[in-house]
């Protein structure tokens, strides 16, 4: 498999702070990759160190089989911060013809190029005044501007964390359009985003990655195997002698019930009515669970 950004042991330390910690990436080429974590995590200062924009305090970064920071690489790639900034003055594709222009683009393909953008991105005919553009339209203009060099590898920062739903859903339906041309590395904490338009994933949480895997992996160790117990009685001496078997994964207490993952469903279905017995306990339900990502990603930050 080809890998088009790699981290080895990639660390960054404000003061007695680790933000990030031995991070190793593998993000492959033509992947739409979430780059997911509470806020807080460390995924802002993750990109900033994969763009050049933040010097690792350890650790290596490649990009494009380029070591990082690297011009062989920076005017390959495209990014979309959190929050674009534009001149306000300026229409959208005056916007875009000056950011052509810092790239050195022919007149005649950057005309190309600004017309397909304008196009992609639903901001074909808007003669509007950026100043006067919604946060929706931003985003997808900041979008268009990450695309004018056609970037190999476009990373974008919380693109959808401040959009209403219609704003969110435009963004999400331009991401998989330039996912045909690029490899895009996609930092949110909106997991249903992700479930969207991602088909692999890296979770990280307090600067370290506990989780690095496709969509269908997540689902496939997590989704079929969950089960929701309703239990009548306490069942803190249950949920201690469940996790002492081998056919437990985890055993998480939720508001009024237990969620239990398995690595063997037969056990479970066997073996729950003797332990609730030898407990005294009642059972008021017992139903196996289709876990969404959202799930998983809770389970996988609070364990």
């Amino acid at each position: 498999m080809e890998y088009v950004i790699k981290t080895n042991n990639l660390c960054r330390q404000f003061s007695s702070v680790k933000a990030v910690n031995n991070l190793n990436l593998n993000v492959p080429k033509g992947s739409v990759y979430g780059f997911l974590g509470p806020n807080g995590a460390g995924k802002t200062t993750t990109i900033k160190m994969l763009l050049g924009l933040t010097k690792p305090s350890a650790g290596t970064i490649q990009v494009l089989d380029q070591s990082a920071p690297s011009e062989n690489y920076l005017h390959r790639i495209g990014f979309l911060p959190d929050v674009p900034n534009f001149y306000s003055w300026m229409r959208g594709d005056e916007f875009l013809t000056f950011v052509g222009q810092l790239f050195d683009i022919p007149k005649a393909e950057l005309n190309r190029r600004k017309a397909e953008l304008l196009e992609i991105t639903g901001l074909k005919g808007v003669k509007t005044k950026i100043g006067g553009y919604s946060r929706g339209m931003k985003q997808r203009l900041g979008l268009a501007q990450a695309l004018i060099n056609e970037p190999e590898v476009v990373f974008m920062d919380e693109p959808t964390s401040a959009l209403d739903p219609i704003g969110r859903k435009e963004i999400l339906e331009t991401i998989s359009i330039i996912s045909q041309r690029s490899t895009v590395f996609f930092s949110t904490h909106i997991l249903t985003d992700v479930e969207r338009v991602c088909n692999r994933v890296g979770i990280l949480n307090h600067g370290e990655l506990i989780r690095e895997d496709t969509i269908a992996g997540l689902h496939q160790d997590y989704a079929n195997n969950a089960f929701r117990l309703g239990i009548i009685g306490d069942p803190a001496p249950f949920i201690q002698e469940l996790k002492t078997k081998a056919w437990v994964q985890d055993v998480h207490e939720e508001k009024d019930s237990l969620l239990l993952t398995a690595f063997d469903i037969k056990a479970v279905q066997h073996e729950i009515p003797s332990l609730l017995t030898k407990h005294e306990l009642g059972l008021s339900k017992l139903e196996q669970v289709e876990m969404t990502l959202e799930d998983i990603f809770v389970r996988l930050v609070k364990s």
